[in-house]
Formats: structure tokens, C-alpha cells, sequence
């Protein structure tokens, strides 16, 4: 079990369990570098062909392995040394996250992601993996600005995606500001966010890695509309945005959810050491750190029609 941090209102909702809705699992150097293959093929300058990860410009020091005996089994001991009770992890072609829900459903969620760019493909692709998985499935994810083309969260093509999770009963993931990798970042605009979440009323829809620079923005938007929420993935918690961290202490405790960051671009001990440090209200750790998780996610898939 982790240690007292000096935060009591922390520490008491960290005893409770966190739920980190980021995972990439570890992986050896060589194997993370080829993930980001698909990145690579979608940028133009050099530097990034030869970054381990395409956002590594950004981070002092991403996660790296030169041996793992068993990724799995390393995951659920720092779960265990850092207090996490669930991760919300990939299904998508990764046989690992499959392992991880097989054999630890108490542990792990699946998140699926599927290209728009597919057509009625990406809504088989739903189809199958709810009925796969069926309760353990908690989300789509799709992110618009690493496909060819790109796909901006408001496009005709996005709209079969999002009527499909409205049907399915599940939230969405995407991502919303200036992107880490040296790609256009016109896909991911918050304000394409407006008129999403106009028309789909029903669709829970959780934005990843900060929508910086619009966060003032994007605190308008989530007061806006009920079906928005805004995870932390991809900042490390001392550069957590001030915007929301002020929205969350005052109207926005219900609508920000913990995500890090491990093991794409931040080690969950740089994480879990700045993590106390941030200055939310007490009553703003536990939602953030696990209950509003489980109410978009943990509850998901939610009844269709909504009862």
C-alpha cells in the first residue's frame, strides 16, 4: 500500500481506489516505438521519425524498459504500490488488454477504438466487441487527428460513431487541443465540441490531453453541456491547466476525471508524487480520483433508451 503523503482528503480518497482512465501497457523499447508507427506515417518532419514516442519533445523522461519479463504482472504490481484500483485500457488488437480483462476483470476496463474514416466498418467493429465483451466494455475511442485523412470531431463521418454509442449505452473518448505530435491540429478544436454535444444530448463524451490552449474555453463548454467531461491524460498534475483546476474546486467537481499518462509519456512515479500537490478542495478528491470514473465509465453500458 502506498504511503501518507501529507494530504489527508487525498489520502482518505486514495483509500477508497483510484481509477486511472489511462493505460498504455509497458512494453520494451523497441516494441513502444513501433505503436506509433501509424503517427509517423501521418507526420513530415524528420525529428519525429526518429523520437521514441512523437511527443517525447514534451517530456523530461518517458517511461522505458529494456527487459520485461511480463507486462501484465508488472501493471498490477504498480497498481498495487500506487493505489490504483482499475485502469481503462485498449482493446483494439492488443492481445495484452484482452489478457488483462480475461484474467483480472475486477481491474482492468476496455476502451475500443475504431477509424471513422472506415465507414459502417467502425460500427461492426462496435457491435462485435460489445457483444465480446459486453459489461467490460466501457467506451469508444477514436482520435481524429492521427487518421488519413483526419477526421475533426465534428465531421459527417464522426456522426454514425457517436449514434452508435448512443446506442450502445457507451461514453466516447477524444481529444481536444493542440496536439503533443507534429500533426495539424484542426481535427481537435474544442469549439467542434458545440455542436456534438447539441445533438447528441445522450452521448457521455470524455475529452483526453487538456484542449490547451482553449481551456477557459472548454470550462464554458463543460458548464454548458451536461454530457461533457474532461480527463487530465498526458499532463503531468503540477501543469494541470489553472482553468481547471479552479472550474473543478468551485461548479466542475462532477465533470473532471483522473487520467495519467503511464506508460506513454509519464512514469506513474513523477504522477503519483506531484498528484497530492495539486490544490483541489477535499471534496473534489474523491470524485476526481474515482467516483466520477465510475459513473460515466463504470456504469457504462447505460440503459438504451435512457430509462
Amino acid at each position: 500500500m502506498p504511503e501518507p503523503t501529507g494530504n489527508a482528503a487525498f489520502d482518505e480518497a486514495r483509500a477508497g481506489g483510484i481509477v486511472d482512465t489511462f493505460l498504455s501497457f509497458p512494453d520494451v523499447r523497441e516494441a513502444k516505438a513501433k505503436v506509433y508507427d501509424y503517427i509517423r506515417k501521418a507526420s513530415l518532419d524528420k525529428e519525429t521519425q526518429s523520437m521514441e514516442m512523437p511527443a517525447q519533445y514534451m517530456f523530461k523522461d518517458i517511461p522505458t524498459y529494456d527487459e520485461i519479463d511480463d507486462p501484465l504482472e508488472l501493471t498490477l504490481a504498480e497498481m498495487e504500490r500506487f493505489g490504483i484500483s482499475r485502469f481503462l485500457t485498449n482493446v483494439t488488437e492488443k492481445d495484452l488488454a484482452k489478457r488483462a480483462l480475461a484474467e483480472h476483470p475486477d481491474k482492468f476496463w476496455g476502451i475500443l477504438n475504431v477509424d471513422p474514416n472506415t465507414g459502417m466498418e467502425a460500427l461492426r467493429q462496435i457491435d462485435a466487441a460489445v457483444e465480446r465483451w459486453g459489461s467490460q466494455l466501457k467506451a469508444v475511442h477514436t482520435w481524429g487527428t492521427a487518421l488519413l485523412p483526419q477526421v475533426p470531431l465534428d465531421d459527417k463521418k464522426m456522426y454514425p460513431v457517436y449514434a452508435k454509442c448512443v446506442e450502445a449505452g457507451l461514453p466516447i473518448v477524444v481529444y481536444a487541443g493542440v496536439p503533443g505530435p507534429r500533426l495539424p491540429m484542426s481535427a481537435q478544436l474544442p469549439i467542434q465540441l458545440d455542436e456534438v454535444c447539441w445533438f447528441f444530448p445522450e452521448l457521455k463524451i470524455v475529452t483526453r490531453h487538456g484542449a490547451e490552449p482553449w481551456t477557459e474555453l472548454m470550462v464554458k463548454l463543460l458548464l454548458k453541456w451536461p454530457n461533457l467531461y474532461y480527463s487530465t491524460s498526458a499532463f503531468a498534475p503540477k501543469h494541470y491547466p489553472q482553468d481547471i483546476i479552479d472550474f473543478a474546486n468551485t461548479r466542475g467537481a462532477d465533470k473532471i476525471i483522473f487520467a495519467g499518462y503511464w506508460a506513454a509519456g509519464l512514469t506513474l512515479d513523477r504522477i503519483h508524487a506531484e498528484l497530492p500537490n495539486v490544490p483541489f478542495r477535499d471534496h473534489v478528491w474523491p470524485k476526481f480520483l474515482r467516483e466520477n470514473a465510475e459513473r460515466v465509465f463504470g456504469d457504462a453500458p447505460h440503459p438504451y433508451p435512457p430509462e
